[in-house]
Order: C-alpha cells, then structure tokens, then sequence
C-alpha cells in the first residue's frame, strides 16, 4: 500500500552527495569555492521505499530520474554548501511527498440551472445579432 506519509522514515543512509562549483554571478567566490550540491538517490535500490512506491515514483517524477533510476536533486542558490545540501534534502522529501500524495477522484457535475440559462440567452443574443445583419 502507498503510504504518502514519509516523516517516520530517515532516508539521510540512501543519500549520496556531490559538490561542484556553482555557475552564475559571484566573482571570485564562485570561482574558488564548490557550493553547488547534487543530491542522488536511488529509487530503484531503495530499501525504505515499497515496491508500488517506487513504481509510482518512477512514473511520476520522470523528468529527474535518470535512466539507472537515480533520482537526482540539485541545489546551487545558496553561498554555503551547508545551506545548499539542507536545501536539496528539503527539495528531496517535498518531492517525494508531491509523488506519494493520493490523486484525488474527479467527482462529476452538472451545469447548473442558471448556468443553462445564461447560456441560451448568449446564445440568442448571437443569433439576434446575425440575424440583423441579414437585412
């Protein structure tokens, strides 16, 4: 069962981290020093995931898995790699609770009464105006 529930689960193990110099404005700072954090996390080898929640996972956050079923979360806003490794984790289990979150049912509704009306009448309305062209 999908338990979109994730605050009893410490997945800091599973994670493996990356540090690079970080691109954009900063002069000699960026330059000098690697701020830039990657996170990666590996779905598929996961021991804290269920298999239907890497399924759902894998299908859902598609566009930052990669193709060995690594998931992979990169932070570069922050000065500090510190501010920059808590940002992805942050990123990391707000993602996962995004994914994990049960999709609400559609429940299927009828125009309304008022609705219909005002409807008809835009409609008479165009035809009115059509019509007078004709003439």
């Amino acid at each position: 069962m999908i338990n979109g529930d994730l605050s009893g689960r410490d997945f800091s193990s599973e994670f493996s981290f990356t540090a690079s110099r970080s691109s954009g404005p900063g002069g000699q700072h960026v330059n000098k020093v690697s701020t830039k954090v990657e996170l990666r996390f590996d779905v598929v080898n996961s021991n804290l995931l269920s298999q239907e929640e890497k399924e759902v996972i894998l299908s859902k956050v598609t566009g930052k898995i990669n193709a060995e079923g690594v998931l992979i979360i990169v932070s570069q806003v922050e000065r500090s790699q510190l501010k920059n490794k808590e940002r992805t984790i942050e990123k990391f289990y707000a993602l996962l609770a995004n994914a994990l979150k049960p999709r609400k049912k559609r429940k299927p509704t009828k125009p309304s009464q008022a609705s219909k009306e005002k409807r008809l009448e835009a409609k008479r309305l165009q035809s009115e105006k059509k019509t007078r062209r004709k003439t």
